[in-house]
């Protein structure tokens, strides 16, 4: 793999020992290609965020991204709200990915940067918060707490936006979306290699929940309307409001 060209290479050859997936250096170095070549409809999902920023965020407020990776989520919501007066708290839990951000050139001011749990983030005068393909990474029975938390910390009218990637109740379609799911991966550059080495590191790590599981949860956890606004193959994007 090349730390130059930032192309992901990281399942490319065959591995005796595939471990479990980690945010570390080597996948931070080409995570924006991986993940732009992993996720069917990644830069809609972007574009979506800076729409919800156009219509949600309030003067004097704060906006959470949760699980920032690389910062893209927050840079679209920093070009979008940047005659706001407000701040972007941008969290993740992996110091290689926080430190790509830090040196990203001419961060905006309103940007903050923070390596840490996003379980231990305090979320208080929230009128947006992402969670961009992240809650699949947190323990199932911790899942509904982190959002209980997120909807105390909205003001009303705030809202959160859940990306994820789901399995479907319906055995056929599960199937059917996998398949296409595969064929989108193949159809980026991915070979059958990569594909497998990959899936096999994510065991265990990234456990999707299914559209109601979803629901349920974004229920319970106090959002009174909840619109499932994007979905390309087994990848649905919910945006959830506080009243």
């Amino acid at each position: 793999m090349s730390k130059k060209d930032g192309k992901d290479r990281v399942f490319a050859r065959a591995l005796s020992d595939v471990k479990a997936f980690e945010f570390n250096d080597t996948v931070a170095n080409v995570f924006q290609d991986m993940i732009s070549r992993s996720v069917p409809g990644y830069a809609l999902l972007l574009h979506m965020i800076g729409l919800y920023a156009d219509f949600f965020i309030r003067p004097g407020s704060r906006i959470f991204d949760l699980g920032c990776s690389l910062g893209e989520a927050s840079l679209v919501i920093a070009d979008r709200a940047s005659d706001i007066d407000c701040e972007i708290i941008a969290v993740d839990s992996s110091a290689a990915m926080i430190s790509k951000c830090e040196q990203l050139p001419a961060t905006p001011k309103k940007i903050e940067w923070r390596c840490e749990d996003i379980r231990q983030t305090e979320i208080s005068n929230a009128s947006m918060v992402v969670l961009n393909l992240t809650l699949q990474f947190l323990p199932p029975e911790e899942r509904l707490a982190l959002l209980q938390k997120i909807s105390l910390g909205l003001n009303p009218g705030g809202i959160v936006v859940l990306s994820e990637k789901v399995v479907f109740d319906d055995p056929t379609e599960n199937e059917r979306m996998t398949q296409l799911y595969l064929g989108f991966k193949k159809a980026m550059g991915y070979s059958d290699l990569e594909i497998s080495q990959k899936r096999n590191a994510l065991e265990n790590v990234l456990i999707p929940d299914s559209e109601a599981q979803h629901l349920k949860r974004l229920d319970e956890a106090g959002f009174d309307e909840i619109y499932q606004c994007f979905r390309s193959f087994n990848f649905i994007s919910y945006l959830a409001i506080k009243k």
